[in-house]
């Protein structure tokens, strides 16, 4: 049993459309939460809304880089709840462009995305947090938050800035009554990660199959039964990433070592999605197949 009681707290979660946002919906919404589903695609935040078990839901669509959308957001949760018991910011992007080519409108909009607009959210939220008897901020940042991946340097730019604003904003709000903490997942079987995996993204992050939103999912749980600043789905890889870290110069040396068992588990990952339906090869290129 969860030591965190979900009835009837309102719980919204940014990204609620995606794989691991739907996820967390559901889990909350199994406990008797009511949430708030946002994405920035409206129609797939209403669908996942009216799926969920119990009562209450709402689906918004919202793009979180446009500052009046997210006001006019929280000043809807005003409006019908009053209160908000627990903010999930779970939107992200990420890219396989390489940086010496991207242009610079894409990296700062994937900053913006994944690092800025969870902070904007969380500070608009306050007022409503600060409503609650019991109010949570929960993140998902990335084991990316830790560990530099070479490919993806703007995601890692990022989540870096992430990890380390919400382990500031946890000691902060700690005192004023709102218990924030982080979740660091690492590659996790959603629809991003397959998109990366077809584009050729970063093989390092495939030295172990990816996890599933599931096990993300049981990782924010336990930071609400257990609030602490950080949580991860896989502690084992967690201690593996930050005592490679205690030595960075090393890793122009060590990484190769690992880019072989990555390329290796990229091309099992691939296969699976193809034998799952998720992804087909077209003139020896990799396609993602939509999901119906």
């Amino acid at each position: 049993m969860s030591g965190f009681d979900f009835t009837d707290k309102v719980m919204l979660v940014t990204g609620g459309a995606g794989g691991i946002g739907s996820a967390l919906c559901r889990r909350f919404a199994s406990g008797g939460a009511r949430c708030i589903v946002v994405d920035i695609d409206g129609v797939r935040a209403m669908k996942v809304a009216a799926d969920l078990p119990g009562a209450g839901h709402t689906g918004i669509g919202c793009d979180l880089m446009d500052r009046a959308q997210v006001e006019r957001l929280f000043e809807s949760v005003a409006d019908d709840h009053g209160r908000l018991d627990v903010l999930v910011n779970n939107v992200g992007m990420t890219s396989a462009e390489r940086f010496d080519v991207r242009s610079v409108e894409s990296i700062e909009r994937e900053i913006t995305l994944n690092l800025t607009s969870p902070l904007v959210a969380t500070r608009i939220a306050i007022p409503l947090l600060m409503a609650s008897r019991d109010a949570r901020v929960v993140t998902t940042v990335s084991l990316g938050g830790i560990f530099p991946l070479g490919e993806t340097p703007i995601y890692t730019a990022s989540k870096f800035g992430l990890r380390g604003a919400m382990l500031a904003i946890g000691l902060d709000l700690r005192s004023k009554g709102i218990l924030a903490g982080s979740v660091l997942p690492s590659a996790t079987d959603t629809r991003m990660l397959r998109q990366e995996a077809v584009d050729g993204g970063n093989s390092l992050q495939f030295q172990d199959r990816p996890q599933q939103p599931a096990d993300v999912v049981a990782a924010v749980v336990s930071l609400l039964d257990k609030p602490r600043l950080e949580a991860y789905p896989r502690p084992g890889e967690s201690r593996l990433v930050r005592f490679a870290m205690l030595m960075p110069n090393l890793l122009p040396r060590v990484l190769p070592l690992f880019r072989k068992r990555g390329d290796r588990g990229m091309a099992r990952y691939l296969e699976e999605l193809r034998r799952r339906g998720l992804a087909r090869r077209t003139e020896g290129h990799w396609e993602l197949v939509e999901e119906a």
